[in-house]
């Protein structure tokens, strides 16, 4: 005798069927439709835009934490997440992640623990990402691009802690976008230098046959230093974009 299947949130089922009028980027990317469609879908982007800077635009200076959502609260990259979350706060930043479990909630984490802003754009997917419970202010999206979008626009700068394919897109995806010099000093930070060893190998190998310039490899500091990250950011935010340490204080 089969076993019963699980129930399914009926709009959780909605989003996951590609013929459902619903759909998201499960429909987009599945190649042309009728003008009217694509129309349809423009107007759902624009207005999670709109939301979106309606949301953030005051919610003070943000640095957005990045990694994977699959540790758990025992791991030593919970811990140090943790620890970078609270620092963060305690310099007067407000903490931004994906709003999900793992990586981002330890940051979320440490950011309530210092009496800081906490703040989460979430990703609806079928699966793993759901709310973290530290978040002041939570935010969901459809979209990836548009959430890629939110967490650069309103951020002075990243920390990246080890994590996926997601997190590799998104430390990709500012790196990329500070070598075409659509954004300038945008300070990244990326935490775990034995974690990324490979990664690191790989941009020098990208170096040595000339598919980078030699300067691309400061556009980011590896370190695993809670200390240093913090020094690092206080450099190239504060001191850079003019901001004055009594103004970084996370309102009540």
């Amino acid at each position: 005798m089969d076993e019963p299947k699980p129930s399914v949130d009926p709009k959780m089922e909605a989003r996951m069927n590609p013929a459902n009028p619903d759909q998201t980027e499960v429909e987009f990317l599945a190649g042309p439709h009728s003008r009217l469609r694509e129309l349809g879908f423009v107007i759902r982007t624009a207005r999670e835009f709109i939301r979106g800077f309606q949301k953030l635009h005051f919610v003070g200076p943000c640095i957005t934490v990045f990694g994977s959502a699959r540790f758990k609260e025992d791991h030593k990259y919970y811990q140090l997440a943790r620890q970078v979350g609270s620092a963060l706060g305690e310099m007067g930043f407000t903490v931004m992640t994906g709003g999900g479990p793992g990586i981002m909630e330890a940051a979320n984490r440490g950011a309530k623990e210092a009496g800081a802003t906490s703040i989460g754009c979430n990703i609806i997917l079928p699966h793993e990402q759901h709310p973290n419970p530290y978040l002041d202010l939570m935010i969901e999206f459809d979209y990836f691009f548009v959430r890629k979008f939110m967490l650069i626009k309103y951020s002075l700068g990243f920390v990246v802690m080890p994590g996926g394919f997601g997190t590799l897109d998104e430390l990709f995806e500012a790196v990329t976008l500070m070598q075409t010099g659509k954004i300038r000093n945008f300070p990244v930070v990326v935490m775990g230098s034995e974690f990324y060893e490979e990664i690191r190998a790989t941009a020098r190998k990208f170096l040595d046959e000339g598919t980078i310039s030699p300067d691309d490899l400061d556009r980011f500091l590896v370190t695993d230093s809670v200390d240093e990250a913090m020094d690092y950011l206080r450099k190239n935010v504060v001191k850079r974009f003019g901001l004055k340490q009594q103004l970084f204080i996370p309102r009540q």
